[in-house]
């Protein structure tokens, strides 16, 4: 057994992702091999674009494994205004699953992974509107900041910087790259980020033309790179466009599952600026290694050791990597590619040899002050000796007792420490500060463009292996087995001591409706006496009606109601005082899907107080779901007794006055497609259906209606934009009159993927228009068919039930009463 050594009292330690080292190296040698080609080629080529999923995944592939150049997608935002194929996730959260699954991509396609501080707002339809969003001099900021601290020696857009016909987000972020080009090199251009970095002039910025709908036909002005993007590589034993296909497949959030092409490819890349060329997108760039001082001779021992490569017993190949790391680390130079192939060496060494490092504990969550018992585990199955293994937590070092660590001979060393008090909440970076003008609020430069944050809990692990001392970072990780899927790891992630749950997001206080809410408070450690109070309400507004202890689960369950003088809506946050005087007002959020790391989040307890003069029946509504939406939870803090459907017989479906069908419900809930007569004829004998947007690729059946009606692309992009509308119409009509100022003050946009090819049969009482653009008139439709009443809509509810926007509120109302 290893003799343990104990941490009174540990800080976080601050941990740098890209240094980070897979720490169970388990490849074959061919992998070994392909990796030392890479580690010796020295071109980069960065890839802009707007969004998650934008990405040309089978050039990105192509590039990093067929010519072994180091490749960085930039995606403008996180995609945090996108859709959510698999589950009801939006906004910020969405953002976080979205940037996990780039990050799943580029694990797949080995390219890096870089952000801007911009905030997916939606769609906009030119790049004016986009840059009426964002700040444009900060987000080209972090364009400029990502070019001079990555290096790149070529850009590749994946759009063009011509407005029409796309997504404002996706031709901006052509101008941005375009403009990024121009500016990097020039000192006097954000010369803040020049005590980080220093200027840089990529060779030539190209962008990935293409032909949506047909093949590639080149403009014969134009000058073109030609890559070939569908080869087979034998050392990988996939195809390019297998390797990208299983890349893309990560944006299963955006239903993004792939198939790979078979066949050859050629991706075309037209050239938009810079230094001319004759044949070759590279043509004319430097190596790296000539442009140091004993560079070359690195260059030469890797190619030794490429072209004396031994597959069959890969630790022959110790001594030529540990001499080439040997003489990298002698190199006088602080270049940021030098230690990234430093680091690439460590991990080729470590592939050799078969190590398993891992720094693991029996619990997800932890808090300030708690105390954790880890465990570190290092396991060797080579004959090469691993010898003086030790962990340090800053002052203090976990020693194994064990000489050396050789012949599959684990060495396992105890740790137990206490998490000290100033260790920060596991809030992702670009959360921490609210959110400015549809810009993530990130004070530090170095974070910007980071795909997640540098903290977590870890230490310094450190033993030597030929004669030389490695040292590396190793992050705590939650370890456990799941009789499904063995073993899982997740991140070791840190939570308030005591924490707040709210049972309503959105309480309307209506007539005939008498809300109680449940404020649960949450002891992650001992249970401790305090007062619950309101931030921005008064005592008088409030009353607590009981309170339960629930010893085994360690939390206080509030029973509370509220009053409000007149109608409004009024945001209002929980806060619990301890004894202490300590206030906690924060919800912890965990996100959790097998494709992704667990994501955890903090925001703090708001309620969205709604009081209005509106009638609800308060009928039995029947809900069928659809891709996942938080329609459902308004609708039953409006009063309505909800229901999910999934039984779909005439004599279940007769018990409900409306029934709502969810967001793309057309596009994935096969149970419903198989019943859809049986929906019309509900409708025919008296009841309501109400449809919300779905996509027009693929439905799952072809007429969604009573009556003919096409789903579009058209959308309205402007939240507050212009409306017209039939005020006599029922449902703006009954029960609630809707008025102009129920347009007020909505989120993100009007609608989209809008109804057409409209039957006469459908009224249409509702037209909405972007700024410079003609009405539309297909954000609702609706029409009666025998003695019910069908209604489809493309109005984004989803959004605005969920935000609590109390006008899109009392409309829905208006068309589930119908």
């Amino acid at each position: 057994m290893s003799k343990p050594f104990f941490l009174k009292s540990i800080a976080f330690f601050i941990l740098s992702l890209p240094s980070l080292i897979c720490f169970s190296q388990s490849v074959p040698s061919s992998i070994i091999y392909h990796q030392l080609q890479q580690l010796k080629e020295t071109k980069r080529v960065l890839y802009v674009a707007a969004h998650p999923d934008d990405e040309n995944t089978q050039l990105i592939a192509a590039l990093r494994n067929g010519e072994h150049v180091e490749v960085a997608y930039l995606s403008l935002t996180r995609g945090d205004g996108g859709q959510n194929l698999i589950g009801k996730e939006l906004g910020i959260e969405l953002g976080q699953i979205r940037t996990q699954e780039l990050l799943q991509a580029r694990a797949t396609d080995g390219g890096k992974q870089f952000f801007t501080r911009a905030m997916d707002f939606g769609y906009s339809k030119n790049p004016d509107e986009t840059l009426q969003n964002w700040d444009k001099q900060k987000v080209l900021s972090d364009v400029v900041w990502i070019v001079r601290k990555f290096r790149p020696d070529i850009i590749i857009t994946r759009f063009n910087t011509e407005p029409g016909g796309n997504h404002g987000h996706h031709t901006t972020s052509a101008i941005l790259a375009e403009e990024a080009f121009d500016l990097a090199s020039n000192p006097s251009v954000f010369p803040e980020q020049l005590d980080y970095v220093q200027t840089w002039q990529p060779k030539r910025i190209f962008w990935n033309s293409y032909n949506f709908g047909g093949e590639f036909k080149a403009d014969k002005n134009e000058q073109y790179a030609v890559f070939k993007v569908g080869e087979f590589n034998s050392l990988l034993g996939q195809t390019y466009s297998q390797i990208a296909a299983d890349s893309r497949t990560m944006h299963k959030s955006q239903g993004f599952g792939a198939t790979p092409r078979i066949g050859a490819a050629d991706d075309n890349l037209q050239f938009i600026k810079g230094e001319p060329f004759k044949t070759s997108a590279f043509e004319g760039i430097p190596n790296r290694w000539a442009q140091l001082e004993g560079g070359k001779e690195i260059e030469t021992m890797i190619q030794r050791a490429i072209d004396k490569f031994n597959f069959t017993e890969p630790v022959v190949n110790l001594n030529a990597l540990t001499d080439i790391r040997s003489k990298l680390l002698q190199l006088n130079t602080k270049e940021a590619w030098v230690e990234e192939k430093t680091k690439k060496v460590d991990e080729l060494i470590f592939e050799l040899l078969g190590l398993k490092m891992e720094f693991v504990t029996d619990q997800e969550l932890g808090y300030a002050g708690e105390k954790i018992q880890a465990r570190l585990v290092v396991n060797n199955p080579s004959a090469v000796l691993l010898t003086d293994v030790s962990l340090q937590l800053y002052d203090t070092y976990y020693v194994s007792d064990k000489k050396s660590v050789t012949n599959n001979e684990p060495a396992q060393i105890p740790v137990e420490f206490t998490i000290a008090d100033n260790t920060p909440l596991s809030q992702p970076y670009w959360l921490i500060n609210p959110v400015v003008d549809a810009i993530y609020d990130v004070e530090e430069q170095q974070m910007i463009g980071k795909p997640f944050n540098d903290l977590k809990m870890g230490g310094d692990l450190m033993f030597k292996i030929n004669g030389q001392n490695f040292k590396i970072i190793i992050p705590l990780e939650y370890k456990y087995n799941d009789q499904v899927d063995g073993e899982v790891k997740q991140p070791f992630t840190i939570v308030p001591e005591i924490d707040l749950n709210v049972s309503d997001q959105n309480v309307f206080l209506i007539p005939g409706v008498d809300p109680v809410v449940s404020i649960s408070v949450n002891f992650n450690g001992e249970m401790k006496k305090g007062k619950l109070t309101f931030k921005n309400l008064q005592e008088s507004e409030f009353e607590i009606l009981g309170t339960e202890e629930n010893i085994a689960q360690k939390k206080r369950i509030y029973q509370v109601s509220f009053n409000l003088d007149k109608n409004e809506k009024r945001e209002v946050i929980a806060e619990f005082t301890t004894s202490e005087g300590k206030l906690y007002d924060q919800i912890t959020h965990r996100i959790s899907y097998k494709h992704i790391p667990n994501l955890t989040y903090f925001s703090p307890a708001a309620i969205n107080l709604i009081q209005e003069n509106w009638k609800v029946s308060g009928a039995k509504i029947g809900y069928i779901m659809g891709a996942g939406d938080d329609v459902p939870a308004v609708l039953t803090s409006l009063g309505y007794q909800v229901d999910g459907i999934i039984d779909f017989s005439l004599e279940n479906l007769s018990q409900y006055k409306s029934i709502v069908v969810g967001i793309r419900a057309y596009n994935t809930n096969t149970e419903l497609a198989a019943n859809q007569q049986n929906l019309m004829t509900y409708v025919e004998n008296g009841g309501t259906l109400v449809v919300q947007y779905n996509v027009s690729r693929p439905l799952l059946i072809e007429n969604l209606g009573p009556y003919p009606f096409s789903i579009s692309r058209d959308r309205v992009t402007v939240e507050n934009s212009p409306f017209e509308a039939d005020w006599e119409h029922p449902i703006l009509a009954e029960p609630n009159q809707i008025t102009v100022a129920d347009f007020d003050d909505w989120i993100q946009e009007r609608g989209l993927y809008f109804e057409s090819d409209i039957a006469p049969e459908y009224s249409t009482p509702l037209s909405f228009q972007d700024p410079g653009e003609d009405p539309l008139n297909g954000s609702l439709i609706y029409a009666n068919y025998g003695k019910g009443t069908y209604i489809y809509t493309g109005i984004s509810f989803f959004r605005e039930l969920p935000a609590g926007v109390p006008g899109a509120t009392k409309l829905f109302i208006n068309l589930i009463e119908q």
